[in-house]
């Protein structure tokens, strides 16, 4: 069986990984460099963690992401995850925050509870006067992206897989199996898998029915020296409390202290506005004063803009035709389950049964 995968994503990464894992012939094309840090997975770390709150049907499958993550990290012979555990900060009581911890107790996962008082003392970076309440969780970390991607690319040529990198597709022939390069040069496979992110609605533009895309940023701050050890040792933090849809991620392995905010997206097409605004990352970490105490101090060092695609109720989509199966694993929260994603759609290409498939990836039950 011969596969063409549209967009070395973390999903179209590890669907060519678990494709070749299943013995078929792969080709994996990306329109940039792999990791492309244009593209939704090539920042420098995501969070992956257990709570939920509403989104019970992904609570249930993050032990298939963890699962999956092993596998692959056992073919890298390295382990791209730092376990950080994770934090969820209320500033109100009645805020998303409480919702992710009230998920934790429902999945009978650990969960720490903390006073403004404890979490602040233990936390120095936490405005205790700001904040209701918090919780910590052992069970979470941060995925280092960048290297993630740089041992799959790796892996899948030793491999035998085609990766081309800096390849343009211009169009995909869904019922043929058809991929046309910006080049000229026509491919064809048994099946076509594209993963192209946001990019997926310039490859097939009817899909805006079910997919909106949306442009936005994350910045990267250095704290205060007296605060810098703080956040070198402290969790991911999954809600920030309040409205803003608020995440962090510490400095760790190598990386930046990133933040970033759910309300800091509008709808753009992928390659729109794609150069940070002037003062954008001070208005984004300003957004995180309370909870965070001093909150001008921080000084930006780096804003990075992303582009995800979103469906209205924030589950995965697949979309599946004769020889092609579309799939989008963003709306904010699919980097953590790259690796089963991309186990689950190389099954359900190879056996034939994506309707399994397609109920796995959109997770309502």
């Amino acid at each position: 069986m011969k596969v063409i995968v549209v967009g070395a994503g973390v999903s179209g990464l590890c669907t060519a990984w678990a494709l070749v894992k299943k013995g078929v012939e792969v080709t994996l094309l990306e329109q940039g460099p792999i990791p492309n840090p244009l593209s939704a997975s090539g920042d420098q770390h995501r969070i992956i963690r257990r709570a939920y709150g509403g989104q019970t049907g992904y609570q249930r499958r993050i032990g298939a992401a963890y699962e999956a993550w092993d596998a692959l990290w056992d073919d890298l012979g390295a382990k791209h995850l730092v376990d950080t555990g994770f934090l969820i900060v209320s500033q109100t009581g009645r805020d998303e925050a409480v919702d992710y911890r009230q998920g934790l107790v429902d999945g009978g996962f650990p969960v720490e509870d903390l006073s403004p008082t404890d979490a602040a003392a233990r936390y120095p970076f936490l405005d205790a006067g700001t904040i209701h309440s918090a919780a910590f969780s052992p069970e979470g970390g941060v995925l280092l992206c960048q290297r993630v991607a740089v041992g799959l690319r790796d892996w899948l040529r030793r491999a035998g897989a085609d990766v081309r990198e800096t390849t343009k597709v211009s169009a995909v022939d869904t019922d043929n199996g058809r991929v046309t390069l910006a080049t000229g040069e026509a491919l064809v496979a048994d099946h076509v898998v594209v993963t192209a992110g946001a990019w997926v609605l310039d490859l097939i533009p009817a899909l805006a029915a079910s997919l909106t895309s949306y442009r936005t940023a994350v910045a990267y701050l250095a704290p205060p020296e007296d605060l810098r050890a703080a956040w070198e040792a402290a969790p991911a933090i999954l809600d920030v409390g309040g409205t803003v849809d608020g995440y962090v991620l510490p400095p760790v392995a190598g990386t930046g202290l990133k933040v970033g905010a759910g309300v800091h997206k509008v709808p753009c097409k992928a390659d729109d506005r794609r150069v940070p605004e002037p003062g954008e990352g001070e208005r984004i970490r300003d957004l995180f004063g309370p909870p965070f105490a001093r909150i001008g101090d921080y000084r930006v060092t780096e804003v990075v803009t992303c582009a995800y695609t979103f469906t209205r109720d924030e589950h995965f989509f697949a979309k599946l035709s004769p020889r092609a199966t579309i799939v989008s694993a963003c709306s904010g929260h699919g980097y953590k389950f790259g690796a089963a994603v991309g186990r689950c759609v190389a099954q359900g290409v190879v056996s034939g049964d994506r309707e399994a498939m397609r109920s796995w990836l959109e997770a309502r039950d």
